[in-house]
């Protein structure tokens, strides 16, 4: 009796799509979950609940998930729920322990080899090899490639192939990317160390081909749970299909539309695939977000619903479960700095009004892009955090470009403009203000010392002021030692340690956190997407993550671009990715900003909630009756009848047709909303002040109860030119 009422506890609260989960009957499940859905709640509990009535044993569970910090929570609700014993690891840490354990078995009384912490080392001593020249950065593509390769099951004799099939973007021509795989290979065995790769491989080998191990492995492990199964790599499938050993009593859950590492070799086609491979598979969708608020849900569900490909066919339209929040803001400015220094207050305004500094999240689709707004937030003093990176001026590139740009200055004339003896001087360290290189790492010490390129134009805009008398001053242009001093300075400033601040991100490091307010900057095309994203997969993928970035907002969400980079530059369109929305808001001053730029200065548009159920609404019809279409209408009749008898007759007198006056979407908007005062009616979408001034006061006297005759009894209105 007392473990029924045990395992009947831990269905206590659960939403009903929850409890299908929990109580789903053994063998294949699949759980589509979407963010903020209660996933782990949803796994530990059904761990639990089957472990509490007694359909399992705890200690032949096999929990795995991605990260250390997942696995950890996953093991301390285990705890909490009365669960003790099940193993909750990391693929690896999984991997790891087995081979450990059997390695006398399996190498003949020899110990495990030694484990490689990075392939970098040896990647480098490959590519020399094989007459390559590889820096840091350029070893660590080099090496994600072959993680890559080796995740992906495939051989260096078949990485040419196999690359040109993935549509790889490789560092360098798959041949020599080949040969440096082969000359790592053979560096390996010639040191006696493996990688993580090669554990996956051991564990899988051991159990395939020794079967005593495979028996020993599958009488211990008996039920299994995969968390973010859409991150599941093939080499992590093939352990865990060796691990099941043809059984199938496994549960799954993931979200295809969070699948952002397919770079890595990730692939969201087993989560796909599920019931197709497993017959009777149970698959439940959990939708009802307890994260975010409805106005946050509506538009994550806005910019998820344009997905196109494989994974939009298990897309989850998410029900906000918590009370309506702020609209989400979308600013526009007239360049980075600007939009920095915007962030920067608005954090600086958060934190004073009671929101704690680690509550707050900046989150950007390049790492380079931090530097903006770390100076930003240092200036405004507020104190921020880098998750997932090295602060910008921590970082091996940055820091060698400000000793070359130091010893520059002795060389470099001094007449030679900032910009150009920027350039010049970073030349010399091996950057090109060409065609970024290929490779992820690459790409990003490419970026990162084109930052310091834009941070001297941005200087150089800004001469020194320099008194040649009383009442007399000259401007100065600025000098790469000036300059030089003012990249010391930032860095001693950014340098400050900080304990608890505002967390600078990519959106790549954001996944599986959350916050109170989030920023999601530089959001146009060129960003976000990446210029790097050309196949219509890479593209999906970048859309993919803009709604990741969305959906850690728990309750204030602010999205912003610049209109260019730096001060006067090129102007850039806003990301493809963000809503079609009305763009007719009013204007506000922004910091910085010459030429047209300045006469726009910051816009900033409104989002549109529906009233009823808080969802983001994006159609046009839609925003005008500011509720949904699904959503139940409260429409005045007799009101909707005497304002399209109204319409009709203002239509005749002034001999166009009745819908330059007002919509049929309007008219409905206004007989459901009805608006008391000017206010009210100039919120509704597709009245501007110029129909307010012509029919505001008619159309608040008909609201108010007038008839038509007495609001136009033989009135004829004109229209000014």
């Amino acid at each position: 009796m007392a473990v029924h009422s045990a395992s009947e506890q831990v269905l206590a609260g659960l939403d009903p799509e929850q409890r299908s989960a929990v109580t789903a009957p053994a063998g294949p499940v699949c759980i589509l979950a979407g963010a903020g859905t209660g996933k782990t709640r949803a796994i530990t509990s059904r761990i639990a609940h089957r472990a509490l009535s007694g359909q399992i044993s705890p200690r032949h569970v096999l929990a795995v998930t991605f990260t250390a910090r997942a696995a950890a929570e996953m093991r301390h609700r285990l705890t909490l729920l009365g669960a003790q014993g099940v193993q909750a690891r990391t693929f690896h840490a999984a991997a790891l322990r087995q081979v450990r354990y059997f390695a006398p078995r399996l190498l003949a009384g020899r110990a495990m080899p030694e484990l490689l912490d990075s392939k970098v080392r040896l990647v480098t001593l490959a590519a020399a090899r094989v007459g390559l020249r590889a820096d840091r950065a350029a070893a660590r593509d080099l090496a994600g490639e072959i993680e890559w390769a080796k995740s992906s099951l495939v051989e260096p004799a078949d990485y040419v192939v196999s690359a040109a099939r993935a549509l790889r973007d490789t560092p360098h021509e798959p041949a020599k990317v080949a040969d440096v795989f082969t000359a790592y290979e053979q560096l390996k065995r010639s040191n006696g160390v493996i990688d993580f790769e090669d554990m996956l491989r051991a564990a899988v080998w051991g159990i395939e081909e020794h079967p005593d191990v495979g028996e020993q492995v599958r009488g211990q492990y008996r039920h299994f749970v995969v968390d973010e199964y859409q991150d599941v790599n093939p080499l992590q499938q093939r352990l865990l299909d060796a691990w099941l050993g043809g059984r199938d009593d496994l549960t799954v859950v993931g979200d295809a539309s969070q699948t952002i590492y397919s770079f890595t070799g990730a692939t969201s086609a087993y989560l796909v695939d599920f019931p197709r491979r497993h017959r009777n598979a149970t698959v439940v969708r959990l939708v009802r977000d307890y994260r975010s608020t409805p106005q946050v849900v509506g538009l994550a569900n806005a910019v998820i619903s344009q997905a196109r490909g494989t994974e939009a066919r298990l897309r989850l339209e998410l029900s906000g479960q918590r009370p309506p929040g702020p609209e989400p803001d979308l600013r526009i400015f007239t360049d980075e700095p600007a939009e920095a220094n915007a962030v920067a207050a608005r954090c600086r305004a958060l934190i004073d009004a009671g929101t704690p500094a680690k509550e707050i999240a900046v989150l950007f689709r390049v790492n380079a892009q931090s530097e903006a707004y770390e100076k930003a937030l240092t200036e405004a003093s507020v104190p921020y955090v880098v998750q997932g990176a090295e602060r910008f001026f921590e970082r091996a590139e940055v820091r060698q470009a400000m000793v070359a740009l130091r010893a520059a200055t002795r060389s470099i004339p001094g007449e030679t403009p900032l910009p150009a003896a920027v350039v010049e001087a970073l030349t010399a360290v091996g950057w090109s203000p060409d065609t970024p290189p290929a490779g992820g790492a690459a790409r990003e010490r490419w970026e990162a010392l084109s930052a310091l390129v834009q941070l001297s134009e941005e200087y150089a805009a800004s001469p020194e002021v320099v008194p040649i008398g009383e009442a007399a001053s000259v401007e100065r242009p600025v000098t790469l030692f000036d300059f030089t001093e003012e990249l010391a300075r930032r860095a001693a400033q950014q340098h400050v340690p900080t304990v608890d601040g505002v967390t600078l991100a990519s959106l790549h490091s954001a996944k599986g956190l959350e916050w109170d307010a989030v920023f999601l900057i530089g959001l146009a095309e060129g960003t976000l997407p990446t210029t790097y994203a050309k196949t219509v997969e890479q593209i999906e993928e970048e859309r993919r993550l803009l709604y990741v970035g969305i959906t850690r907002a728990r309750e204030w969400l602010w999205l912003s671009y610049a209109a260019a980079r730096s001060p006067g530059g090129r102007a850039r369109r806003p990301s493809r990715f963000l809503p079609q929305l009305d763009r007719s808001g009013g204007t506000e001053r922004a910091a910085g900003g010459t030429g047209p730029a300045r006469r726009a200065e910051r816009r900033r548009t409104q989002i549109v909630s529906c009233r009823i159920c808080g969802a983001t609404l994006l159609a046009g019809p839609d925003r005008k009756l500011g509720r949904c279409p699904t959503c139940p209408s409260d429409i005045d009749d007799e009101l909707h009848e005497r304002l399209r008898e109204w319409r009709q007759r203002v239509a005749a007198a002034q001999k166009v047709p009745a819908y330059v006056v007002f919509t049929d979407a309007t008219l409905v908007a206004l007989a459901e909303r009805r608006p008391g005062r000017s206010e009210e009616l100039i919120a509704i979408a597709g009245i501007g002040p110029r129909k307010l001034g012509l029919y505001g006061d008619s159309v608040l006297a008909l609201v108010g109860g007038a008839g038509v005759d007495d609001v136009c009894p033989e009135k004829t209105f004109e229209i000014s030119s």
